[in-house]
C-alpha cells in the first residue's frame, strides 16, 4: 500500500478530513472525498493508466473531462465490473477496484507492445489493404486475430445485478451545463418563475469556475456557484441534475439525458437504481456546455505526463495535484500562460513556457521560450524530458515530468449538430462555433458559443435565457451579476511541429497520427468522411472531442485550403458512452417487455394453468390436473371435454376495436376484402383483410351491433397492426368518411364457451328475455344482452372450434367474476376450462387458418379463401391479389394432412415431396404450416401449403425434416378434419 500523495499541492476541493483506500492494478493507494480516480492516482504519482488501441503505446491522462481519450480503465470486479470508464470521470470512494485495459500481461510489460514496432505495417487504412488476400485466410488467420486484438475493455459475463431506470420530465427551459453561463441563466429563469432543469455531467456545479484561481466580485468561483446552488434548491420551479449528461437533441424538443445515480457509491442504496436515462420535454433549451481544449501535435506527443495545460491547471486548483514536481507548457494562447502561473502559484516549478508566437508576453519567475516549439519527447513509461527548438533555430533539452499543452479551445458544439446542424469557422479564436440552424429552440451561450471570458459567459447566460424566456411570454427580471475576468482571446493558430520522421499524435484513443492524415490526403481520401473512416479519425468513444479540429487543420494545409472549405463531419449522440443498461432500463428478464394479463388469470392460477406469452399477454396455455404428467394429457382432455359437452376459454387477447359513424360500412366495404356494406344490424361475418400488396394481413369477424356501430375482433398477434391499418385508411386514404375508431381490446373481457351444452350452460346465465336458442338466436348472430340480473354484455354466435359456440363479453372489471360464475354454471355439465393449446388442436382439426398460416407471404387464393375477395367492389388489395405471379396454376393451397401410420408424428415445417423423388429444394412441393395430434382422430394431423393442393386430394407425399433426417408418408386430404359440413357449430 502506497500512502504517499508525492503529488499532492495545498487546497484545493478536496475533504482532507478523510481519506479513501482505493486500487489500481491491484495495488492500493490513498485518496480524499472530491477525488475523481485520475486526480487521486496523479496525486500519487500514477502517470501511466492505459496503453493505446492500436499500437500499445503507453499512455496517461490527457484531460480532466469527458473527453478524455486514454485513461479507459476497469472499475469494480464481479458481476458489476465496468470496462472502458474514463479515470477523469470516475469518483473516487471508499474500495474502489480499477484495472488497466488492452495490455498483457501488465501495464508496464504489455507484450503487445510489439505492434509499435511494426507501425509502418499498421498506418491507415492497413485494414483495407492487408486482409484481402490470400482469400483462404480470412477464416483461419486474420478473422481471429482480429476479433481477439479489438476491443478495449472485459466484461465479467455475469448478470449486472443492477437496476437501471428510465423516466419523463418537462421543463420551460432546459440548461445544459452549470458554468457561469449556466448558472446564470438558471438563476434568470428560476426568479422568472419558469420550470427550469439545470443538468451538468459533473457531480459539483461550477463547470470552469471550479478550476480557476479568480474572482467573482468578493467571492471565489466554486463560492458563487454554491450560493447559486442553494438559491436554486430552494425554488419549487427548479430542478438540479448533478451527475447527468444530456447525450442528445431529438425533434421537437426532446432530449436525452443519463443521470449516474450510484456510480459514485460502492453499490446503489436499497431501492435506487444505479442510472436513470430521462426523456426531458422541453419547450426551450439552452447550451452552455463550455469548450475543450486542444492538443498540438509534435512528435512523441503521446507520453504519460503530456496533458492539456487547462487540464493540468485544473488538477492543481480543484483537486490540488500536480502530475509532476517540474512541469513545463507549450502554447500558442494566453490561456497557456495562465495554466502556468497558477502552477507557480501553487509551488510548482514551471521550467519553461514555450510558446509559439514571437511576442509571447513576459512571466515572472518563469523562462518563456517565444518563438519556440517543442519538437520531441523522453520517457519510456513516463515524460522525463522535452526537446525545444528555439526561435533562432537551435535545440534545448529540458528535464520535467508534465507538459501541459494547449492549442486554443474549441466551443462544445455537439449537441448543436444532432439534427445536422453545420458548425461555422470563426477566424477570431480558430474554431467552429454553432451554425444557426441547430434544434429548434435551442440556444447557445458562453464558451459554447465561443465567449471565451467569464464575465462574458454570465452576461450571453443571462441574456439568452431572457430571450428564450420571452419567447415563452415570461419576463426576465434582472440580475445583478459578478464582476469577473473579461480578458480577450489572444491566440496564434499552431496545428502542429513539422520536424523529423517520426509520428505526432492526433486522435491517441485510435492511434492516428499527422502520417496517417497525410497518407489519407495522398491516396485521395480527402472529404472530411472518408478521412474520418480511412484513418478511424474522431471515431473512438471521446468522438474526436480533442483531435478532429487538428485532423482538419493538417488535411486543410495539405490540400491548399482553409479550414472552413475542407469542413468537418457533425457530431451524432449519444455525447458520450453509455451503458447498455440504461438503454435497456427495467426492460430485462421478466420485464424484458410489458405483460397483460388476462381478465381471468388470477382464477386461471389458481386452477394450475400453464401460462405462455401471446404477445405482450401471458395466457393459459392448459390448466394442469392431478395426475395428468405430461402436458399432452392436459390438451387431450380439454379437447375431448368441449368436443362433448363444454368448455370455457379467455379469448380477451383477440383485438377489438369499435368502428363507429355514419360510413361505418363504407369503410369496412373498402378495408376487407369480402362484402361488408349490407351486412345485417345483428348479425356478424367472418371477414378478409388484404395489404396492399394484396398479401393475405389478417382474417377475424366484425359484429353489426347498430346500423352505424360496428365490433371487429382481429387475431392477438395482430391486434395493433391492424389498428394502425385502419387509422392509416381513415385519416390517409379515406379522410372523406365519417368514421371513428378505437381499440376496446382492454375494456371487454371475452370468453368463448364452446361444445354441445354451450347453449344450456349461457342460458343459466343471460337473463331471460333474451331467446338465445337456435331459431331466436342464429349462427352468427350477434346481440347487446344483460346478464346475471342486469349487467351489460355482448353475445357473439361464432365458432373457432367448429363446436356449438358463444363468444359473451363483459366489462373488463367484471372478467373475473364472469368467468367464476360461468365455472358454477357449467358444474352440472362437467364444463372445462381450456387454454390455447386446445384451441388451437381444435382450430386445426377444423382447418382454421391462424398466425401460422397469415405470415405475410400468403394470398387468399392460398388459404381457399379466393372466392372471398369480391369482383363487385374495391378493396384495399384485391387489384394487386390478382397479379399473375400470385395465381399461377401450381400455386401453394391450403390442405390438411395425414399420416399413413397414426403413430407418425407430422412436425411444423416439414416440406413435403412426391413420391421417389430427390428430397432437395428444387422438388419441394409444399411445407407444413400447422401441426397437432388429434384426440378425436387419435391421430397428428397438420396444415400444408402445397403446390396445386385442390387438384391433390388423396395422394400419397413424403414429409421430410431436413434438420431430423425423419421422413413420414402423408395423404392430402380436405383441411376439415372435424365436422366439414359445420352441422354441429349451427345446432
Amino acid at each position: 500500500m502506497s500512502d504517499a500523495q508525492i503529488n499532492r499541492l495545498t487546497g484545493g476541493a478536496i475533504d482532507r478530513s478523510q481519506s479513501l483506500k482505493f486500487s489500481f492494478d491491484g495495488k492500493t493507494y490513498t485518496g480524499h472525498p472530491g477525488d475523481t480516480l485520475a486526480s487521486a492516482l496523479l496525486a500519487n504519482g500514477v502517470r501511466l493508466m492505459g496503453r493505446s488501441f492500436k499500437y500499445h503505446r503507453p499512455r496517461g491522462v490527457l484531460s480532466a473531462g469527458s473527453e478524455e481519450p486514454n485513461a479507459l480503465v476497469e472499475l469494480r470486479s464481479g458481476a458489476r465490473q465496468e470496462p472502458n470508464t474514463r479515470a477523469t470521470t470516475a469518483e473516487l470512494f471508499d474500495g474502489l477496484e480499477a484495472q488497466s485495459q488492452n495490455r498483457f500481461p501488465s501495464l508496464k510489460f504489455d507484450l503487445m507492445a510489439i505492434n509499435d514496432r511494426f507501425s509502418n505495417f499498421l498506418t491507415a487504412g492497413f485494414y483495407y489493404k492487408t486482409f484481402m488476400w490470400p482469400a483462404a485466410f480470412w477464416e483461419k488467420l486474420y478473422e481471429p486475430v482480429i476479433r481477439k486484438a479489438a476491443g478495449l475493455g472485459s466484461l465479467s459475463l455475469e448478470e449486472d445485478p443492477d437496476v437501471y431506470d428510465k423516466g419523463f420530465l418537462h421543463c420551460d427551459l432546459l440548461i445544459i451545463g452549470s458554468g457561469p453561463a449556466g448558472l446564470a441563466a438558471a438563476l434568470t429563469a428560476g426568479r422568472a418563475g419558469a420550470r427550469v432543469i439545470l443538468a451538468d455531467e459533473d457531480f459539483a456545479l461550477g463547470g470552469r469556475l471550479n478550476a480557476e484561481r479568480f474572482a467573482l466580485g468578493d467571492q471565489s468561483g466554486a463560492e458563487w456557484a454554491a450560493q447559486v446552488r442553494a438559491e436554486l434548491g430552494s425554488l419549487p420551479n427548479a430542478r438540479i441534475l448533478t451527475r447527468t449528461t444530456v447525450l442528445g437533441a431529438f425533434d421537437h424538443g426532446i432530449y436525452s439525458a443519463v443521470e449516474r445515480v450510484s456510480d459514485h457509491l460502492p453499490v446503489p442504496p436499497e431501492g435506487k437504481p444505479r442510472q436513470i436515462l430521462w426523456r426531458i420535454y422541453t419547450k426551450r433549451s439552452l447550451l452552455c456546455a463550455g469548450a475543450i481544449e486542444r492538443p498540438i501535435a509534435f512528435e512523441n506527443n503521446d507520453r504519460p505526463g503530456i496533458m492539456l495545460a487547462g487540464a493540468m491547471r485544473a488538477y492543481a486548483n480543484r483537486w490540488a495535484v500536480t502530475p509532476a514536481q517540474r512541469v513545463a507548457v507549450f502554447t500558442n494562447n494566453d490561456d497557456g500562460h495562465r495554466s502556468a502561473q497558477d502552477l507557480l502559484a501553487k509551488g510548482v516549478e514551471v521550467a519553461a513556457v514555450i510558446d509559439t508566437r514571437t511576442d509571447a508576453p513576459r512571466l515572472a519567475d518563469c523562462d518563456v521560450l517565444a518563438g519556440a516549439q517543442v519538437i520531441n519527447s523522453k520517457g519510456r513509461l513516463g515524460l522525463t524530458s522535452i526537446r525545444v527548438r528555439l526561435a533562432d533555430g537551435s535545440e534545448r533539452r529540458i528535464d520535467c515530468g508534465a507538459l501541459g499543452v494547449s492549442g486554443g479551445w474549441n466551443p462544445n458544439v455537439h449537441l448543436t449538430c444532432h439534427q445536422r446542424g453545420r458548425p461555422q469557422w470563426d477566424a477570431s479564436f480558430s474554431a467552429f462555433v454553432p451554425g444557426a440552424d441547430g434544434p429548434k429552440g435551442l440556444g447557445v451561450a458562453g464558451a459554447a458559443n465561443g465567449d471565451f471570458s467569464t464575465a462574458a459567459a454570465l452576461r450571453t447566460g443571462h441574456a439568452q435565457a431572457a430571450v428564450l424566456l420571452g419567447e415563452l411570454g415570461l419576463k426576465a427580471p434582472e440580475i445583478a451579476l459578478p464582476q469577473a475576468e473579461d480578458a480577450q482571446v489572444n491566440l496564434s493558430p499552431f496545428w502542429h511541429v513539422k520536424h523529423g520522421k517520426g509520428r505526432a499524435w492526433l486522435d491517441q484513443q485510435n492511434d492516428v497520427t499527422v502520417k496517417d492524415v497525410t497518407l489519407a490526403h495522398q491516396e485521395n481520401f480527402r472529404s472530411v468522411e472518408h478521412l474520418k473512416r480511412y484513418t478511424t479519425l474522431g471515431m473512438a468513444t471521446d468522438q474526436g472531442k480533442t483531435s478532429n479540429v487538428g485532423g482538419l487543420a493538417i488535411m486543410a494545409e495539405l490540400a491548399g485550403k482553409s479550414i472552413p472549405e475542407v469542413g468537418t463531419t457533425i457530431f451524432r449522440p449519444p455525447y458520450t458512452p453509455v451503458a447498455l443498461g440504461a438503454f435497456g432500463g427495467r426492460a430485462r428478464g421478466k420485464n424484458f417487455h410489458p405483460v397483460r394479463e388476462t381478465p381471468s388469470h388470477k382464477w386461471a392460477v389458481e386452477q394450475g394453468a400453464v401460462f405462455v406469452e401471446t404477445g405482450n399477454w401471458l395466457r393459459a396455455q392448459w390448466f394442469l390436473r392431478a395426475g395428468e404428467s405430461h402436458w399432452r394429457e392436459s390438451v387431450d382432455r380439454e379437447v375431448l371435454a368441449v368436443r362433448s359437452s363444454v368448455g370455457v376459454c379467455d379469448v380477451t387477447t383477440l383485438g377489438k376495436i369499435d368502428i363507429q359513424g355514419s360510413d361505418a360500412a363504407t369503410f369496412l366495404n373498402r378495408v376487407y376484402a369480402n362484402a361488408f356494406a349490407k351486412l345485417a344490424v345483428g348479425k356478424t361475418r367472418y371477414g378478409l383483410m388484404l395489404r396492399e400488396d394484396g398479401i393475405a394481413m389478417d382474417d377475424g369477424t366484425t359484429a353489426r351491433l347498430s346500423e352505424h356501430h360496428f365490433v371487429m375482433t382481429t387475431t392477438t398477434a395482430n391486434a395493433v397492426g391492424v389498428y394502425q391499418h385502419l387509422e392509416f385508411v381513415r385519416q390517409c386514404l379515406f379522410p372523406d368518411l365519417d368514421v371513428q375508431l378505437i381499440s376496446t381490446t382492454e375494456a371487454w373481457a371475452q370468453y368463448a364457451v364452446a361444445g354441445p351444452n354451450s347453449r344450456a350452460l349461457l342460458q343459466k346465465i343471460v337473463d331471460p328475455e333474451f331467446d338465445i336458442s337456435n331459431e331466436g338466436f342464429e349462427f352468427m348472430a350477434c346481440r347487446e344482452i344483460t346478464i346475471c340480473g342486469g349487467l351489460r354484455a355482448r353475445l357473439f354466435r361464432i365458432s373457432f372450434s367448429g363446436e356449438l359456440a358463444f363468444e359473451i363479453a363483459v366489462p373488463t372489471r367484471y372478467g373475473d367474476a364472469l368467468i367464476r360464475r360461468i365455472m358454477e354454471a357449467g358444474a352440472e355439465f362437467g364444463v372445462t376450462p381450456y387454454g390455447t393449446e386446445a384451441l388451437g388442436v381444435m382450430r386445426i382439426e377444423k382447418g382454421h387458418a391462424a398466425g401460422n398460416e397469415l405470415n405475410g407471404t400468403t394470398t387468399a387464393l392460398n388459404l381457399g379463401m379466393g372466392r372471398m375477395v369480391s369482383k363487385k367492389k374495391d378493396s384495399i388489395g384485391s387489384t394487386l391479389s390478382e397479379r399473375e405471379g400470385l395465381n399461377t396454376p401450381d400455386a401453394l393451397m391450403l390442405v390438411g394432412l395425414k399420416p399413413l401410420d397414426s403413430a407418425a408424428p407430422i412436425t411444423a415445417g416439414a416440406h413435403l415431396m412426391s413420391k421417389g423423388t430427390p428430397k432437395d429444394a428444387a422438388h419441394d412441393q409444399g411445407y407444413v404450416t400447422s401441426a397437432a395430434y388429434s384426440p378425436i382422430l387419435n391421430s397428428s394431423i397438420g396444415l400444408a401449403l402445397l403446390k396445386r393442393g385442390g387438384e391433390r386430394m388423396g395422394e400419397t407425399l413424403t414429409l421430410t425434416t431436413p434438420l431430423t433426417g425423419a421422413d413420414v408418408d402423408v395423404e392430402v386430404v380436405a383441411p376439415q378434419f372435424v365436422d366439414p359440413k359445420g352441422d354441429r357449430l349451427r345446432a
